[in-house]
């Protein structure tokens, strides 16, 4: 991808008030307390799975990622997490193959 020049970069819209994020975040830990009484980063092993949601696309994805990136269970478990987390600030209700998709891009960072 080619880098982009001093104007295009002077022409970049504004990023999102700080104020949305922040009603975004609360309203995706709310989706998160009411959907499974705890946050996303307290589910664990059986919990997780029940509350992932995730779309048959996004399920196949995640097991070819899995076959290809050689994932632990720790590492499998991480990604769904963090898919599960995009697609609440989101505010879908499964977790559709873009949020799993962004989720592995953090793979790196998730480690």
């Amino acid at each position: 991808m080619p880098c982009l020049t001093p104007e295009e970069l002077a022409r970049a819209p504004e990023g999102e008030p700080t104020a949305a994020v922040r009603e975004r975040v609360l309203a995706a830990r709310e989706r998160m307390r009411a959907r499974q009484g705890r946050l996303n980063s307290e589910l664990l092993g059986r919990a997780l799975r029940q509350h992932a949601g995730l779309s048959p696309g996004s399920e196949a994805l995640l097991q070819a990622a899995s076959r290809r990136l050689a994932l632990t269970a720790r590492s499998y478990d991480r990604i769904l997490r963090v898919a599960r987390s995009i697609a609440d600030l989101a505010g879908a209700e499964h977790i559709q193959e873009a949020h799993l998709a962004e989720a592995l891009t953090y793979r790196r960072s998730l480690g």
